[in-house]
């Protein structure tokens, strides 16, 4: 189970309030003066660097409580070094007049989760300029201790149960992607759309040697972020080093780059996903897309039918809207490369 983010507030004085949408590098902003929108979504045409093929796995599991993950779907081919991660608005966002993201607690037992109690919740700001601001919480508890130290140049936090980057888009922040130290679970989201002032996250993901420590993780021995680039660094218990650049942000999707270098376990998956299902209108995940090589057409199944197989490009989402995080993004993995 997730711990809930707290939505955005004021953090910045209210400077600059005639800027546009600022986007987070300068390349970032020339690609989209330049008119050309990423396509690596479900269905794209447009013409797209050639993919590995990687082994995917059905983990997940039938769940009766809303906040239990319980989609588990892991990646895995030792000779991927670099792919991209999107969160993508569902289909259906424009016909969102509300939004329903309150957590459901109904039929859930947490009891026999482990809790550690670092002490007093928290809040402290790693580094802000009238555009970007990058924030850490510490929570009252959380299931795995909080022993990943996190770095913004000679600034280092300890004992962070969260990581937040917010964005100045217009007159406000907005809050577009987050990471748990702890655990190595990232959730991203597109700016929300002209029409609604918010959106829910949804699945989380995963980077680097998933390993079983009680629940899937990703045991990370340090968080570096660089402002100038906007990237993390994240070097892994398990061997090897993996980055994360915010490559575009709109009001359709988020764009991610992760790249992976060093000695990487080679029987481990790079990357997972994780979400939840009850039913078809209690879900952040419902239905499945892969695109395997040499194929014309998107294969597509219900998560829970889904038995694995390869793939050069993976969705996962809903085709109607859920009572669980109605407006939260799809998830696209692409782009695998060497």
């Amino acid at each position: 189970m997730r711990h809930f983010v707290a939505e955005p507030g004021r953090l910045l004085p209210a400077l600059l309030l005639t800027l546009g949408v600022f986007m987070c590098s300068s390349e970032i902003s020339q690609a989209q003066n330049a008119g050309a929108p990423d396509q690596t979504v479900l269905g794209a045409h447009n013409k797209k660097p050639p993919s590995l093929t990687v082994k995917v796995e059905n983990h997940s599991e039938p769940e009766v409580c809303a906040e239990k993950d319980n989609i588990d779907i892991r990646f895995i081919n030792p000779e991927v070094r670099s792919f991209r991660v999107q969160a993508v608005h569902p289909a259906y966002i424009a016909t969102l007049k509300e939004d329903l993201a309150l957590p459901d607690f109904t039929d859930c037992d947490m009891s026999g989760d482990p809790v550690f109690n670092p002490g007093q919740p928290r809040q402290v700001t790693l580094y802000e300029t009238p555009w970007i601001s990058i924030v850490g919480q510490v929570y009252p508890s959380f299931w795995r201790p909080a022993d990943v130290p996190v770095r913004v140049g000679d600034r280092v936090e300890n004992g962070l149960h969260l990581i937040q980057v917010y964005q100045r888009i217009g007159q406000r922040m907005e809050e577009m992607l987050v990471v748990y130290p702890p655990d190595g679970y990232w959730r991203a989201r597109p700016l929300p759309p002209a029409h609604m002032g918010w959106t829910a996250y949804g699945s989380s993901f995963m980077i680097g040697p998933v390993t079983m420590e009680g629940r899937p993780v990703v045991a990370l021995k340090e968080i570096r972020f660089d402002p100038e680039t906007m990237t993390f660094h994240f070097p892994f218990r398990d061997g090897g080093e993996g980055s994360l650049k915010l490559d575009k942000l709109d009001k359709d999707h988020i764009s991610l780059e992760v790249r992976l270098s060093g000695n990487l376990p080679k029987d481990k998956p790079f990357a997972a996903l994780r979400s939840m299902y009850v039913t078809d209108i209690n879900n952040d995940v419902s239905r499945v897309a892969f695109r395997q090589a040499g194929k014309t057409r998107w294969g597509e199944e219900h998560v829970l039918d889904y038995k694995g197989g390869e793939a050069n490009e993976f969705w996962a989402g809903r085709y109607w809207p859920s009572r669980h995080n109605m407006s939260s993004p799809d998830m696209t993995f692409s782009r695998f490369g060497k």
